[in-house]
């Protein structure tokens, strides 16, 4: 049986600390690189579509540090201390939505935000494309629940509302449809 309440993360984890050619340069705490401005660290964020091409979103637990209860992309995170980026995508699929799936990369880039007092993100984030599961159980430690939108659908929603969604998932999806259209296509249709 899976667990969907299990703790998967901690601000003690060790992040991989890189320069803004992705060099790996140290490791800090979870905590020190989102205290303040952050520290720029190796991140990923995951585009997850079914079947009928519409995108996984998640709305993040209430409880996260930096923009809980927001609205965004299937599954983001980071690869810990010695963890490739494949091990650690695989990794966070399961402790968030427990299921498997293959990914392809599709771009890297950085990015800052601040979230008031709270803290920042201050990443080198590499965004993947896949496919989602047919049957998802989101860990409700990290997920307060999750929908499938279509593309349309989702930009009407940004364009509305974008006050309601993490400013990563805003950035990457701008960054996918107007530069890596081709490559998103192949999961979803834009019209």
């Amino acid at each position: 049986m899976t667990d969907t309440h299990r703790i998967v993360s901690s601000e003690s984890e060790e992040l991989i600390l890189v320069d803004r050619d992705d060099n790996e340069i140290g490791y800090a705490s979870k905590a020190d690189t989102h205290d303040g401005v952050g520290i720029l660290h190796r991140a990923f964020s995951l585009f997850l579509f079914n079947d009928a091409g519409e995108l996984l979103l998640q709305q993040r637990a209430p409880g996260k540090r930096l923009w809980g209860g927001y609205w965004s992309n299937s599954c983001c995170s980071h690869p810990r201390r010695g963890e490739s980026l494949a091990t650690a995508t695989a990794r966070r699929l399961d402790d968030e939505l427990n299921f498997a799936t293959e990914l392809e990369h599709v771009y890297s880039f950085c990015y800052e935000a601040s979230f008031g007092d709270a803290g920042s993100e201050n990443e080198l984030c590499h965004v993947y494309l896949g496919r989602a599961a047919e049957e998802i159980a989101p860990n409700e430690s990290e997920i307060a629940a999750i929908r499938f939108i279509t593309a349309t659908d989702l930009d009407a929603e940004f364009r509305a509302k974008p006050e309601r969604f993490t400013p990563w998932f805003r950035q990457e999806w701008q960054e996918l449809t107007e530069t890596h259209r081709q490559q998103l296509e192949r999961y979803c249709d834009l019209a």
